[in-house]
């Protein structure tokens, strides 16, 4: 298969799609917090509390879906060469990066399912503590490296993922 030049149209819309349901609830797990501290407490979470905390656990499971059908899509692609003439660190950094972020985004939903419909306590504590913190981490990583390509090495990386 011919190495093309920018990512297809489905697996553009899959990573933004992906990006902004992470994004939300990376910005926005305060219905998922209060549900769990009014049932660690023994309290009686509100329908709006349930609701609240059902948006969060529904946005996590279409990352998941949409993270299988990615991979999927992927796999059957392919994807762009990385760009000529830069370092091979930049392109092992790039690599790593979103080795990290395909398995954080497997793992995110997939223990906040064992801590929201199982109570997993120990899946709680890993989904709201370590994963949620590597994530951020490696998700500004990625975008950092995506604005040096652009503005620094003068590379179409950002564009292929964008207007194509």
């Amino acid at each position: 298969m011919p190495a093309r030049f920018r990512y297809s149209v489905p697996q553009r819309i899959l990573h933004w799609l992906v990006a902004m349901l992470v994004f939300f609830n990376l910005l926005f797990p305060d219905g998922m917090n209060a549900w769990r501290h009014l049932v660690r407490n023994g309290q009686t979470p509100s329908p709006a509390n349930i609701a609240s905390a059902n948006i969060h656990a529904y946005a996590g499971i279409a990352i998941l879906l949409l993270a299988i059908v990615r991979l999927a899509v992927r796999f059957s692609s392919d994807a762009p060469a990385m760009p000529a003439g830069q370092p091979a660190f930049l392109h092992y950094m790039a690599r790593v990066t979103h080795g990290l972020l395909y398995v954080l985004i497997f793992a995110m939903p997939l223990t906040g399912l064992a801590a929201y419909y199982l109570g997993i306590d120990t899946a709680a504590f890993v989904h709201g503590g370590p994963i949620k913190s590597l994530l951020w981490i490696v998700v500004v990583l990625h975008i950092l490296g995506a604005l040096v390509q652009h503005f620094y090495f003068r590379s179409d990386v950002l564009r292929r993922m964008t207007i194509g």
